[in-house]
């Protein structure tokens, strides 16, 4: 056993089994309990807190933070965005085509894995953001395919920018929620289901949490962070963020309104909810989630021990996690400098994931608004549905493959069409189940998946959304046909 007063070079991000092998001396110990509880009141009151409004709406501390940041730029916040996303090109095309092969620094590791689809992505992003930013501050005439609410001003404005202030803000504050102890008590308590269900830490149902009550991009960007912090495995890594990175109780509400189910929302929402979790059994069972290594960020091979975990709860559990939550404190860097390595990576990643959103979710909306492409995919699906026994088959089909733009087109599609097809409550509340399920959109999640260099590929994205719809199809019919 070590005394920590003994050891001055811990490691901050060391595993939780080696916290139980550290004995803290009294003084360090009472910081380390201090150091706990406020961390983790912080952390739990901005990210789980619910602030109530005049209106009788409800929305996340965090929320409120973020877009009070945002408020405080008004419409140069796109002008903003523009520099941002322009400086990301220059210095992509710098590292990628002008420095190629010189010295390695942290701009040449931030972009040395790019390509030429890149290149492609990171200019289709300029242009959208920039001829956006001309029309709306300055009233430029623009191309209605880029300016319209359907697309670019169903990206823009509430995403690109949204992530803007998630990034920043979030960087301030997850380290209270990760690096100063409540994840211990969290996966120990949850490790015993998490690991036989789900093949992954308790831990990550902290990421689940932050997805649910929060937002989806929040959720995804703490797995990362987590992932670089050797707590998840690859593939630990990979479900977590393709299967619990869940659409916002919020959002969720706005969906179902739309979709004309809102006097049902907590029947409907508390249904996709549990679907989530059943879906996720079974990705992590099957490929692409099951080929992924077990290898954590830094290289070292997950043992046997570690992949098992702990399966049982016992007596000591709580008290086991309690006492990591207090060493984990104690051997943390300090707020101060948790909050400027947070910031210092947030800063380097948020370019490129800003470009990616407005350049990749951008060209899906139009995919979506202006070409067939999703209507001709929803043929693919209409015998499933019509197996399953679902009203209007045909009138939602191209609901289903939409979702892989932007998880609140399918009900816009379902709306578009009972303009001329009359659509019954039973399909509308199966529509909303799959799309609040499907996890996996270009706008938002998978971009964001992608330009955090996770370890999952674009094709691989693609799979998991196939997957992630065809699993929920039958299940999102047997709970319309049992409540509906």
């Amino acid at each position: 056993m070590e005394d920590i007063k003994l050891k001055t070079n811990l490691d901050p991000d060391m595993q939780s089994a080696e916290l139980d092998d550290l004995t803290l001396s009294g003084s360090t110990k009472t910081k380390g309990t201090i150091l706990f509880l406020i961390c983790t009141v912080i952390g739990v009151a901005v990210f789980f807190g619910s602030v109530t409004h005049a209106d009788g709406s409800s929305e996340t501390l965090f929320s409120v933070i973020y877009n009070g940041f945002l408020d405080l730029f008004g419409n140069a916040i796109y002008w903003i965005l523009s520099v941002i996303i322009v400086g990301n090109f220059c210095l992509h095309v710098y590292c990628k085509y002008i420095n190629k092969g010189k010295r390695s620094n942290i701009l040449l590791d931030v972009y040395s894995n790019d390509t030429v689809v890149h290149t492609v992505l990171f200019a289709l992003g300029i242009l959208y953001v920039v001829v956006y930013t001309l029309w709306l501050t300055l009233g430029i005439n623009a191309p209605e395919f880029i300016v319209s609410d359907l697309t670019g001003g169903n990206v823009i404005p509430p995403i690109c920018k949204g992530v803007f202030g998630i990034i920043l803000v979030g960087a301030v504050f997850m380290p209270f929620l990760l690096n100063y102890g409540v994840l211990e008590i969290i996966g120990a308590i949850l490790e015993p289901l998490m690991r036989p269900l789900f093949k992954v830490p308790g831990k990550a149902a902290l990421d689940a949490t932050a997805s649910f009550v929060s937002s989806s991009s929040l959720g995804v960007l703490i797995t990362n962070r987590l992932w670089k912090n050797n707590v998840y495995t690859e593939k630990e890594m990979v479900a977590i963020m393709t299967g619990f990175s869940a659409v916002s109780i919020g959002f969720a509400g706005l969906v179902i309104e739309t979709a004309g189910c809102g006097s049902m929302f907590v029947k409907v929402y508390g249904i996709s909810f549990i679907m989530v979790f059943l879906i996720e059994i079974i990705m992590v069972r099957i490929p692409p989630v099951s080929l992924k290594s077990d290898l954590y960020y830094n290289g070292r091979l997950q043992t046997p021990e570690e992949r098992k975990g702990e399966i049982r709860f016992t007596s000591q559990t709580i008290p086991r996690g309690c006492s990591r939550a207090v060493k984990r404190a104690a051997i943390a860097r300090g707020v101060h400098k948790d909050i400027g390595f947070s910031l210092k990576d947030s800063i380097v990643i948020m370019p490129q994931v800003l470009t990616m959103i407005s350049g990749v979710g951008v060209s899906a909306m139009i995919i979506a608004e202006y070409t067939p492409i999703f209507t001709w995919l929803g043929y693919i699906f209409q015998p499933l549905l019509m197996v399953c026994q679902v009203p209007d088959a045909a009138a939602i089909a191209p609901s289903m493959p939409v979702g892989l733009a932007e998880m609140f087109l399918p009900v816009l599609v379902m709306n578009g069409t009972a303009a001329t097809v009359e659509i019954c409550l039973q399909a509308r509340v199966f529509v909303c189940l799959v799309s609040m399920v499907q996890i996996i959109f270009f706008s938002e999640t998978a971009t964001v998946m992608l330009a955090t260099k996770s370890p999952i590929k674009f094709w691989e994205l693609l799979v998991c959304f196939l997957e992630r719809t065809l699993v929920a199809i039958p299940l999102a019919a047997l709970a319309m046909h049992l409540f509906f």
